[in-house]
């Protein structure tokens, strides 16, 4: 049974940083990429980050390039987000999602498995 399990989230002022963390398991985790997706509130969830099985490739949401960093410790199973230089509009809850296969995608409908997400709330 895979699971993914979200931490990290918190209530940050604007300009400030988080590390969020996903721990997988029940899965090959050195070949599933995996990404970040957010929703806030009344709206769409939307493609954040994601980075390939190996860790080489990544890819990131226009509106988060430069700020925030993905990256992966295979021999942990764990997956990170750094958020910086938070922002009102990125307070929303941040969910982490696995895929089959072991390159980084951006669709929702190709990842098979989410975490439960972890809130991020940005004051300004």
């Amino acid at each position: 049974q895979v699971q993914l399990a979200e931490s990290g989230g918190g209530l940050v002022q604007a300009g400030g940083s988080l590390r969020l963390s996903c721990l997988a398991s029940g899965l090959t985790f050195s070949s599933s990429a995996m990404g970040w997706f957010r929703q806030a509130p009344g709206k769409e969830r939307k493609f954040v980050a994601a980075i390939g099985g190996s860790g080489n490739l990544v890819n990131y949401g226009d509106s988060v390039k430069g700020r925030f960093t993905i990256s992966r410790d295979n021999a942990n199973n764990t997956v990170y987000l750094q958020i910086n230089s938070l922002k009102p509009e990125d307070t929303a809850v941040y969910y982490c999602a696995a895929a089959s296969g072991p390159l980084p995608r951006t669709p929702i409908s190709s990842y098979n498995y989410w975490g439960q997400g972890t809130q991020v709330t940005v004051s300004s």
